[in-house]
């Protein structure tokens, strides 16, 4: 599975987003919500096979945290598409910019006077 179809799941993004935050336990990442050990499970075993999270035993525990191999893929796919993502976002902003600018024989933008 790749990391897109594990982060695909609001579930599993969820888990993502709580380990940004540090380390938690398999216990600790159920309590947080309503579905079943097992289901979280389940989704922890994918969010593992996908490089997104790593795990390690403490005791009785199972402690997860991210991982950074799984991130760092994700990271350069970014950098991969960015450039482009941002040259688009820059120019709906000069359209928007443009649009919004006011033009002879319009009082506001958008609005034309035609007295």
């Amino acid at each position: 599975m790749t990391i897109f179809e594990a982060l695909a799941d609001p579930t599993r993004r969820r888990i993502v987003e709580m380990l940004s935050r540090g380390a938690l336990s398999a216990g600790e990442i159920g309590r947080r919500f309503s579905t079943s050990p097992s289901a979280v499970s389940q989704h922890l075993r994918v969010l593992r096979e996908a490089r997104l999270v790593t795990v390690r035993a403490a005791a009785q525990q199972r402690i997860y945290e991210l991982d950074p191999t799984g991130l760092a893929e994700f990271d350069e796919w970014l950098d991969r598409i960015g450039p482009a993502w941002l040259d688009r976002l820059d120019a709906m902003d000069r359209e928007r910019q443009e649009s919004a600018a006011p033009q002879p024989g319009r009082r506001y933008p958008g609005f034309t006077d035609d007295r």
